[in-house]
């Protein structure tokens, strides 16, 4: 490897590759904290802008881009409670009570470390186990893929931080939102009422813009700024360490980005959920989840960051794209001449190493950047909210618009914000609902398939050794929930008999 290695460090080392991944980057942060302007927009279109550039240059500037992009969502989704990305919707849960609590800065900090680690983690895994884990990805069917949205949705009885039932309901509620538009397997047009928008399904980004976005915009018109106490608002705009003890948590949603990133179709968004609800379960003081924990903040944001390197695992080694940005990234090989599979490691080692070793720098500029502006970045939730409510407002018009070019996107942003509010005030789970929306296409098609499979028959779920594993991790990260609400319920009853007794 190091015949290889040696001629792609000489070929990264120039100052217009170096350029390339620090504009790339740079790009990718702004794209990523404007809601609704994804990655995966940013790398199509670097794509005829690359043509005429040397592959080096061309393929690292679209990896900063894919780097800044994971990144930037967090910036949003943390100081407005509005995520950049998809992905970056479990860093709301406790990044915005942080930013509420005046610790925006301290967020940010977090945020810019973990998304470090989760990335250099995803990236030695990619250049160094690229064709073992490409195997690994090739052993997931619809049964597995079935399950992994199962073990996804098991993280709705950690996202309700009170009433477990309202929680399911949530869950519930999302499922049910993605069953509208055609049925993946058989075509049916389904509860669509008509309307021709709807046929392809509910769109994503407007539905998670307006649930997180516009309910909050809501919320925050009775309020003068996001920060919940003047006092506390000089904190945010201090440069902060970073809080001691969160290394296990980073390292493990890293590696869990990069599993869940290897699986074509997964994506970052069921990886930071995940990370998310592992963590959260481990955690000796789960109650603080939700509430402004730098755990929570560190767990999805290294998970989501992991996925960039484990989605170029099969991309690379067999053509198969990880995601929609990895898909787009295939572009950018082939519209360079460059065809997917061993030669891309043998012939073209130099250019592939060179990509590879590219997303460790374009790692270190947004470490570099987030850790420089996390102060300034934070300034934004000592802002007016007279002045902050028309500009969320206006960027969650345009980012819903922008997806589809459909003024049709930016009504059902707001039908969900309405929506979004109401349910929220009344108990319910907005990540909950997100949760859902996400798994549920997922779980169905990977269900149905796996019945077409097996004729029918459910036992495909429970024979496959990699299905079993997955049924025990999905046990193990339901029952702490249920044993745990059984023990309150025993505590409380154990108290009321001893005030029984008193008396």
């Amino acid at each position: 490897m190091l015949s290889i290695l040696i001629p792609a460090l000489q070929t990264l080392f120039t100052f217009k590759v170096m350029l390339a991944i620090l504009m790339g980057t740079i790009g990718g942060i702004i794209i990523g904290a404007i809601p609704g302007l994804t990655a995966t927009m940013a790398v199509a279109l670097l794509i005829p802008v690359t043509f005429g550039m040397d592959p080096v240059v061309g393929l690292s500037m679209m990896g900063g881009v894919y780097s800044g992009g994971m990144y930037g969502g967090a910036i949003s989704s943390i100081l407005l409670s509005t995520p950049g990305t998809p992905a970056a919707a479990a860093t709301t849960f406790d990044g915005y009570p942080l930013t509420r609590q005046g610790k925006g800065g301290l967020a940010i900090t977090v945020a810019t470390v973990a998304s470090f680690w989760g990335g250099i983690i995803s990236t030695f895994a990619l250049l160094l186990l690229a064709p073992l884990l490409a195997r690994f990805a090739l052993k997931f069917g619809p049964p597995e893929y079935f399950l992994l949205a199962i073990m996804g949705l098991a993280s709705i009885v950690t996202l309700t931080s009170g009433n477990l039932v309202k929680g399911l309901i949530s869950g519930l509620l999302g499922l049910i939102i993605a069953t509208i538009g055609m049925d993946p397997i058989t075509g049916y047009i389904r509860f669509t009422w008509g309307i021709t928008d709807l046929f392809e399904g509910v769109s994503f980004m407007p539905a998670l813009i307006g649930l997180f976005s516009i309910s909050q915009i809501l919320s925050l018109t009775s309020e003068a700024q996001i920060v919940q106490e003047l006092a506390t608002a000089p904190k945010s705009l201090k440069r902060q360490k970073m809080p001691k003890g969160l290394a296990p948590t980073i390292a493990r949603g890293g590696l869990l980005g990069t599993i869940v990133g290897i699986l074509p179709g997964a994506g970052a968004t069921i990886a930071a959920f995940i990370s998310y609800n592992f963590a959260k379960q481990i955690s000796k003081t789960p109650e603080k989840f939700g509430k402004g924990n730098p755990e929570g903040v560190a767990a999805s944001e290294s998970a989501n960051n992991g996925v960039v390197g484990g989605s170029l695992v099969p991309l690379l080694t067999l053509g198969i794209p990880g995601n929609s940005v990895a898909a787009a990234l295939l572009g950018g090989l082939m519209i360079q001449g460059l065809i997917p599979g061993p030669e891309l490691f043998t012939k073209h080692g130099a250019i592939t190493y060179g990509f590879i070793l590219s997303l460790f720098f374009a790692n270190i500029f947004f470490l570099i950047l987030g850790l420089y502006f996390a102060p300034l970045f934070a300034k934004v939730s000592t802002v007016s909210n007279a002045i902050l409510i028309p500009a969320i407002a206006m960027l969650s018009v345009i980012g819903s618009y922008a997806i589809n070019n459909s003024i049709f996107d930016v009504g059902l942003m707001l039908f969900f914000g309405i929506a979004g509010y109401f349910l929220h005030k009344a108990g319910f789970s907005l990540g909950a609902i997100v949760l859902g929306l996400i798994l549920g296409p997922i779980a169905e098609l990977g269900f149905g398939q796996s019945l077409i499979i097996s004729n029918g028959s459910p036992l495909i779920f429970f024979t496959r050794p990699i299905s079993i594993i997955l049924w025990i991790i999905i046990i193990l990260l339901i029952l702490p929930a249920f044993s745990g609400g059984i023990l309150k319920k025993q505590r409380q009853k154990e108290g009321e008999d001893e005030s029984n007794i008193t008396e």
